[in-house]
């Protein structure tokens, strides 16, 4: 019987394979297809709502962002990186929906720059976390059934989050000039 070669993924100096690289693999490919939703965009096409959501393109790698650096910041730091759902306040709020669109200022190239950022070090963070079993207790919020999560569990929740936002930035490209990203 053949061997299937195992998965092999260079982060820098280092490595990786197995585990870690299907993991850093399927979150770099969802990355990717997030990214290119906004190819040869604008600024004001990536601010702009082209459907009836509330969404818009640069708007939606902001989100993605903060939710990647937030989930990588718990697997490192545990519980302190997040607040509980009771503890948010109306500021916590009206940054959460600053989150998902282009403010004054902001550029398209800013906010895929920051992106990259936050990509490099949660991608570095895999490659040297100790274990992928290791938990924490999550924040208290009426969304979350299970009480703790282990780093790969997060890992594939960023993977998910990350893919259902490339899917909904590929409606929002298709409406704003016809162009496709996935299909």
């Amino acid at each position: 019987m053949a061997q299937t070669p195992a998965l092999e993924r260079n982060t820098d100096e280092q490595t990786l394979s197995g585990e870690r690289a299907a993991l850093l693999a399927v979150l770099d490919k969802q990355r990717f297809f997030l990214r290119f939703t906004t190819r040869d965009l604008t600024d004001e096409q990536a601010a702009q709502r082209s459907t009836v959501s509330e969404l818009c393109l640069g708007g939606l790698i902001k989100h993605v962002t903060k939710v990647e650096r937030g989930w990588v910041e718990f697997i490192v730091d545990g519980t302190s990186a997040m607040k509980d759902f009771d503890d948010l306040t109306e500021e916590d709020f009206a940054a959460r929906a600053d989150e998902f669109r282009m403010l004054p200022g902001e550029t398209l190239a800013g906010v895929l720059a920051e992106y990259e950022g936050v990509a490099h070090r949660t991608n570095e963070m895999v490659a040297t976390l100790p274990d992928l079993d290791a938990a924490w207790p999550l924040p208290k919020a009426p969304w979350f059934e299970e009480t703790s999560w282990s780093a790969r569990q997060v890992l594939l929740h960023i993977i998910a989050e990350t893919a259902q936002h490339a899917g909904h930035a590929d409606i929002i490209r298709e409406a704003i000039d016809g162009a496709k990203s996935m299909g």
